[in-house]
């Protein structure tokens, strides 16, 4: 009897122990499932971190998880809304306005119904906020009313004197573009489109540079971001066409070929007006980013490899996209004065015999 009770409790303490091991295997299966779907779910995306650095934001981040609001200016058919993009803590919440519920979806501010985001197009939303562009092109406007003031100020205190300080380091600047952008390119005329080309210039220059500091008040994508560019393009576009003289537009409408070729021309010429500031646009837009996406890129090895072996390879390739980018900073900005000067030129150029 008592081998028959020894024997089954020996029997059971194997089926206990079978048991044991066969929870605990199963256990330890889905802990690794756990911990390989934790790891996935937190693997680096570089394509993230590029999309966020060229793109525009209703935050702007000075760093890790630091980051300042920025007012959110919406327009309903219904009224005007006004409030901080604080409201939507990094777009995880939906926000409730004064006429309509609001989330901010992939760094759009969308009118939406319920918890669920789902878009509401009856709202008629048109967004006027400041994002994080719209703020770096005001500081970089407020250091062009800063430098340009300053420099007048200097020129009219220090008048027949030696240029000194800000004054000294901005004069070969503006008499490069005086001697070498605009006269050549536009003639005579040259001085009533001075004010423009300096501002384009500068404005670009100090856009590209300030796009180039990685840390706050920088790292905004302004001349990168196609909006920009086009409204550049598109004043350019204004200032020659309402500029041309009559030898410019008899080019266009009656040039010298047989009659029978007008409609053709017409519409080649009419499609090279919008080509031209069309090119300029594309050619700033795609240089800048381009540098962009290729720094951020090359830093995102590291993350990629989560290796230190290619810490120096990285770092190394980034210094010198750097610095190439520093030269393009300054080549697009002359660039596109240039080709301003010169569609200009040949807008106001008289006909000569």
């Amino acid at each position: 009897m008592n081998s028959k009770k020894i024997t089954l409790s020996v029997v059971l303490s194997i089926f206990s122990l079978l048991f044991t091991y066969k929870a605990f295997a199963v256990q330890e299966q889905k802990t690794q499932e756990i911990a390989v779907e934790s790891k996935e779910a937190e693997k680096f995306d570089p394509s993230a971190t590029i999309l966020e650095h060229i793109g525009d934001s209703h935050y702007f981040h000075v760093g890790g998880h630091i980051a300042f609001p920025l007012p959110v200016i919406l327009y309903t058919n219904k009224g005007l809304e006004i409030f901080s993009s604080e409201q939507f803590e990094e777009g995880e919440k939906v926000y409730q306005g004064k006429y309509y519920k609001y989330a901010l979806i992939k760094d759009k501010i969308k009118a939406v119904t319920g918890e669920d985001k789902t878009i509401d197009e009856s709202a008629g939303l048109i967004d006027f906020s400041i994002t994080k562009n719209v703020a770096s092109m005001w500081m970089s406007v407020l250091l062009l009313f800063i430098i340009f003031f300053s420099v007048a100020s200097a020129y009219k205190k220090r008048e027949g004197k030696a240029p000194k300080g800000l004054q000294s380091l901005l004069e070969p600047v503006i008499l490069f573009i005086r001697d070498d952008v605009a006269l050549p390119n536009i003639g005579y005329k040259y001085q009533r489109f001075m004010p423009l080309l300096l501002t384009v210039f500068f404005f670009i220059l100090i856009n590209n540079l300030i796009g180039m500091v990685p840390f706050f008040p920088g790292g905004s994508n302004v001349t990168g971001n196609i909006a920009v560019t086009f409204v550049l393009a598109v004043i350019t576009l204004i200032v020659v066409n309402v500029n041309g003289n009559k030898y410019y537009w008899k080019h266009i409408f009656a040039p010298d070929v047989p009659f029978w070729l007008y409609p053709i021309m017409w519409v080649v010429e009419l499609a090279g007006i919008i080509s031209k500031p069309f090119a300029l646009m594309v050619r700033l837009f795609a240089n800048i980013m381009a540098g962009h996406v290729i720094v951020i890129a090359l830093i995102s090895l590291i993350f990629i490899f989560q290796t230190l072996g290619i810490a120096p390879v990285s770092v190394a390739f980034t210094l010198f996209i750097d610095v190439l980018e520093l030269l393009v900073a300054f080549l697009q900005a002359f660039i596109f004065t240039m080709l301003m000067a010169l569609f200009i030129g040949s807008a106001v150029e008289e006909h000569h015999h």
